[in-house]
């Protein structure tokens, strides 16, 4: 069965022995309650309310303006599907004036990327978008399949999420484009405060429940999607039956992030707010005054944003071409001087981060 059938079979559309009526037209047959709210809809109120709760994020937070060039992250999931099409809508419908381009990352995993890259290109025909495809391999040398053979599946995350962040901007700045958005949901930033808040980590904690940044990277990002339900986002597809990839990465199972996800789903189970309270939380949160945060900075060899001399991806790229992999996973931060000036490491320093762990 097709992973959407199955996470839609769990969301459980209304059946029961009396017809119930749609809570906003009051005319049409129910064929789904809402996840976030609970009120029974009929499937054209819910394509109305979701789009419209979208465009509400948009303009409550003036994400964009006339004539810009906006980049949308497309992978060919299910969050960045639905991202492409309710833009294109909602441009369209409220003269957004906005000019949409496809922009995807290809990291390099056969089986999977390649695959799901087959479907962006079928969404750039669907939608009428233009394109563009940046690769690890152009700009770093690498593909995460080679990147997994050096260091195995334990943290290969952390090398794919540095490298992706990175070759996203790197995309944008090919078009020019204005502003990125990308497909982050409502559980996309819950789980990343609850991973923020269990790691400790205060400064990205502060900005993680941003609807938009600009002082992570070379452009701004936004997230059009910030308040949209995972759940509700599968409706969404499921009924407006788009074309979307759902198969999860085949490096992935080991992420940290899928602990924090499990945690919330069990706290979904329970309290169905518990996701938008959880943002909220993140929302309000207060640092105290005297804590230090890190000051960002350029990365002296790539010119990228970096709160040290060299940024996360030169380091994690100097470990990889120096064959000591767990370079850019450890405590790195009083080699910074010998790696930019590329001087080689002691015998010491370099047994400490040849091998990781499998």
């Amino acid at each position: 069965m097709h992973n959407t059938e199955q996470q839609y079979k769990k969301i459980k559309p209304v059946h029961t022995s009396m017809p119930v009526l749609c809570n906003r037209c009051e005319i049409k047959k129910a064929h789904l309650k809402r996840p976030k709210t609970g009120h029974s809809l009929c499937k054209e109120c819910f394509f109305w309310v979701f789009e419209e709760e979208v465009h509400h994020s948009i303009l409550s937070a003036k994400l964009f303006n006339r004539g810009e060039t906006v980049g949308i992250g497309a992978s060919g999931g299910k969050d960045s599907t639905v991202l492409a099409h309710v833009m294109k809508v909602l441009n369209e419908r409220y003269d957004y004036g906005l000019n949409l381009i496809l922009l995807s990352v290809d990291e390099g995993i056969t089986g999977y990327r390649d695959d799901s890259l087959e479907t962006v290109k079928r969404n750039q025909k669907q939608y009428e978008l233009p394109l563009k495809i940046v690769s690890y391999e152009e700009l770093y040398g690498w593909t995460m399949d080679t990147i997994v053979k050096q260091v195995g599946l334990k943290n290969n995350c952390t090398f794919c999420g540095v490298f992706r962040r990175q070759a996203l901007d790197r995309g944008a700045m090919m078009l020019e484009v204005d502003k990125i958005c990308t497909g982050h949901n409502a559980d996309d930033v819950a789980e990343t405060v609850l991973m923020n808040f269990l790691r400790g980590d205060i400064a990205r904690l502060r900005r993680c429940t941003a609807i938009s940044t600009g002082s992570e990277g070379a452009i701004p990002r936004c997230k059009p999607l910030k308040y949209a339900y995972e759940k509700e986002i599968v409706l969404y597809a499921y009924f407006k039956k788009l074309d979307y990839f759902s198969t999860e990465c085949i490096y992935s199972p080991n992420a940290y992030r899928g602990h924090a996800r499990s945690f919330l789903k069990d706290l979904e189970s329970i309290r169905p707010s518990s996701i938008i309270d959880v943002i909220h939380s993140g929302e309000n949160l207060s640092v105290k005054e005297e804590v230090r945060m890190p000051i960002q900075s350029n990365c002296a060899r790539c010119g990228y944003i970096s709160s040290q001399k060299l940024c996360k991806a030169c380091v994690l790229l100097e470990g990889l071409n120096r064959g000591l992999p767990k370079l850019g996973i450890g405590k790195h931060h009083k080699l910074q001087d010998k790696l930019l000036k590329s001087q080689p490491l002691t015998e010491e320093e370099e047994k400490k981060f040849k091998r990781i762990s499998f």
